[in-house]
């Protein structure tokens, strides 16, 4: 049985994923960060945040909600490539090379 909190975080996920959907990343972020606070280990909100600081050039934020999210969980392909190309936008290719390599090991596209 859910609780009522549950549904509200839920239902501001799908708010979130909303607005990212229609092009507005911004606000879907000061949803999402209220999400996060509640449930700092949501790994679904925070590819929804990642996505949302991406998609609208706040490229500091997005690499900190992908670390995170890495750090949770290590075989997400997915994340490792999102990781490296934001880390590639922000001019250290360097860096990204070695998640680049995870990812292509984890088969992501």
């Amino acid at each position: 049985m859910t609780t009522p909190h549950e549904i509200d975080l839920h239902s501001e996920y799908l708010r979130a994923d909303l607005f990212l959907a229609m092009g507005q990343p911004i606000e879907a972020a000061r949803v999402l960060e209220s999400v996060i606070a509640a449930e700092p280990e949501n790994q679904a909100a925070l590819e929804l945040l990642a996505r949302s600081y991406f998609g609208s050039a706040q490229l500091s934020r997005a690499e900190e909600a992908l670390t995170r999210l890495v750090e949770l969980a290590p075989a997400n392909g997915w994340a490792r490539r999102a990781l490296a190309r934001t880390l590639e936008r922000q001019s250290r290719a360097h860096e990204a090379v070695a998640h680049h390599r995870i990812a292509d090991a984890l088969g992501a596209a």
